[in-house]
């Protein structure tokens, strides 16, 4: 499920907090049928939750669950390994790096 891109940049979104649908929208540059549906996705498996607020026009916000928390790390480890190993055109590994972007130490 987080292999789908507009489902990470969903999640990239979220981490900095609740967000409305409008917000997601125009953040993730995807149809509003799209986002609805990776946002329905996200919330039946307990990723994300949906806050609707009794006021006119009508308030909803979606934010990440403990369990929309927990992908985050893993999340940054993909990001960290695509900018390591992905970035350049050769076939040889750039200097390690931490996910922090800290270079590991020699031999560790």
């Amino acid at each position: 499920m987080i292999g789908d891109v507009y489902v990470l940049l969903i999640l990239r979104d979220l981490a900095n907090g609740p967000r409305r649908f409008s917000a997601l929208q125009e953040s993730v540059q995807v149809n509003p049928r799209t986002l609805s549906s990776r946002l329905r996705r996200l919330e039946e498996k307990k990723i994300i939750a949906r806050t609707q607020y009794a006021e006119i026009p009508p308030r909803v916000e979606y934010a990440l669950t403990d369990k929309g928390r927990a992908l985050l790390p893993i999340i940054e480890h993909m990001r960290a390994y695509g900018e390591q190993w992905l970035a350049g055109t050769d076939d040889e590994a750039p200097p390690h790096t931490s996910p922090g972007g800290e270079k590991a130490q020699p031999g560790g």
